[in-house]
């Protein structure tokens, strides 16, 4: 989906399934162009508009990117791997935006590629729900990061008790066997936890954090994802009886289930 200045573009086709693209060049000084990613054929409408709406005076224009598309791919490790992270900022910086906005990026290299970047911190959707949840009778909640690079990236942020995973893994395979746990352990038994990290797709991640913390006696456990895919559908983490409920943005996530409740992106 991409909006300008709040309204929601259309995107229409040609019989032969090109874009067909109708708007009209606001008259305000500034434009926000957001793109809550959908698709790829997104990238090529935001390429259309963007020089529609400089070809039309517009001058400042600045790129609302909660989600950064291609950030998997941050990083080549053979010659056939396309480094598709890199050429897909090289579109981004091409556009020349004035502002390039992200949210909780999920590779560092992203943030290196694209210029003018300016990064949001995750702070206030999980202050929210911290908030959210102490009102609904959760005390004392503990802070829990699946691993040492969300321990590194989001422990400074919040000023809480926290525990974190160190994956194990099959490393012929790349599967999750399982983790162990450091940290305040010992705070754990009859907590309430909060799982803070960047994205999730299946929740493979998610389902074995969440299943060794209730072995080690956790209560409750809920889940923040800055960026969830709808393909967590797809996984074990909503239907096994261990989250009482997943917390994430409009970044990229578009279904419904009972048990993920969203925050609109700001």
């Amino acid at each position: 989906m991409i909006k300008i200045n709040g309204k929601q573009v259309e995107f229409s086709h040609f019989p032969d399934g090109t874009l067909l693209l109708k708007e009209l060049v606001p008259t305000t000084e500034k434009v926000v162009l957001t793109w809550l990613f959908e698709n790829n054929e997104e990238l090529v409408g935001l390429f259309f508009l963007t020089k529609h709406l400089k070809a039309g005076g517009m001058k400042e224009v600045e790129l609302e990117l909660p989600y950064i598309p291609n950030a998997r791919q941050d990083r080549v490790k053979r010659q056939e791997d396309v480094f598709t992270l890199k050429y897909f900022a090289q579109m981004i910086n091409d556009l020349e935006f004035s502002k390039v906005r992200v949210l909780d990026p999920h590779s560092y290299v992203s943030e290196a590629l694209i210029d003018r970047i300016d990064i949001q911190s995750p702070k206030q959707y999980v202050e929210m729900l911290i908030e959210k949840l102490e009102q609904e009778g959760n005390e004392n909640i503990v802070m829990f990061y699946p691993d040492e690079g969300a321990m590194k990236r989001y422990s400074a942020m919040f000023d809480r008790p926290y525990a974190f995973g160190i994956k194990k893994r099959d490393w012929v395979t790349g599967d999750i066997k399982g983790l162990d746990v450091s940290g305040r352990t010992e705070m754990l038994s009859g907590s309430t936890v909060l799982i803070v990290d960047d994205i999730c797709s299946r929740g493979g991640t998610f389902f074995f954090s969440a299943k060794k913390l209730k072995e080690l006696g956790v209560n409750k456990v809920y889940l923040y994802i800055s960026h969830c895919e709808n393909t967590i559908l797809d996984g074990e983490i909503l239907n096994a009886d261990l989250v009482e409920k997943v917390f994430t943005t409009n970044s990229i996530f578009t279904s419904q289930h009972e048990k993920v409740e969203v925050f609109n992106y700001e």
